[in-house]
């Protein structure tokens, strides 16, 4: 069940110091003052939104918990899209709405998949394309209570969610295969630091300058290290003089 002792106690647990930041905000409480969400320098700020006055919060969030922990006619998915705008838009805290909106709707997400366990985060996804996120949902409130915009945002974002899930687990799944078929390979501490670096999509090529500076040692050093790893089979070399790079045996 949703409700004020459950987001109360959320609202807490991101503020303990009862500040945000410099500022002294009201904790585990409705907000008392004008909430909008601006941008731009002082005395030149840009309203994007200005949520409910402060006196109709504790029934809007009355209703919002009968319309959550009531309603089951919604796909649980569409049900997490609607609560997500709907939360947001009430703003009922001084602060921490954004986080308490994304807490809300991964709490309902796992109950379209009807499993406790969930691999994939619409939090972190969202925190990913927030600039996307903030222009739907101000196109979205300032609109005209249609939010078909929104939602398909919602769902897309959600599909991206999986899918960057789906690469994540795929990373490792071939970094245990690796140490698994490599598990009697002797590595020393620098070779075992650039190889973990490799597996998890290390950015450009990979040559002995780069081995150097990583790792802290000469370019004679580096160049033994990777020569030993050629010999034991991880590593192939790619192109000759200085544009020699060196890359790991796909083993998947």
């Amino acid at each position: 069940m949703l409700g004020e002792e459950r987001l109360f106690g959320w609202h807490a647990a991101l503020f303990p110091t009862g500040r945000s930041g410099m500022y002294k905000i009201k904790t585990a409480d409705w907000r008392d003052s004008i909430m909008q969400v601006t941008s731009g320098a002082m005395g030149r700020e840009i309203v994007h939104f200005e949520a409910p006055v402060a006196e109709k919060v504790p029934y809007e969030m009355d209703v919002f918990f009968d319309w959550f922990n009531s309603d089951q006619s919604l796909y649980p998915v569409l049900k997490a899209a609607f609560a997500h705008l709907w939360f947001v838009t009430i703003h009922p805290f001084d602060d921490g709405n954004g986080r308490i909106t994304r807490a809300i709707t991964d709490t309902q997400l796992p109950r379209a998949d009807q499993s406790k366990k969930r691999f994939y985060s619409m939090s972190a996804q969202i925190q990913i394309e927030r600039k996307a996120y903030y222009s739907i949902l101000e196109k979205t409130q300032k609109g005209d209570l249609n939010i078909t915009d929104w939602l398909q945002w919602f769902l897309d974002c959600l599909l991206r969610s999986t899918k960057q899930t789906d690469q994540t687990i795929e990373m490792t799944l071939k970094r245990a295969q690796f140490w698994e078929t490599n598990h009697a390979v002797d590595f020393n501490h620098r070779q075992q630091k650039v190889t973990q670096l490799l597996l998890d999509n290390f950015f450009g090529k990979l040559t002995v300058s780069k081995y150097a500076k990583i790792t802290g040692v000469s370019t004679d050093t580096a160049l033994r290290d990777l020569q030993d790893l050629i010999f034991k089979g991880i590593l192939l070399q790619e192109g000759a003089g200085r544009g020699t790079s060196y890359k790991l045996i796909d083993i998947m």
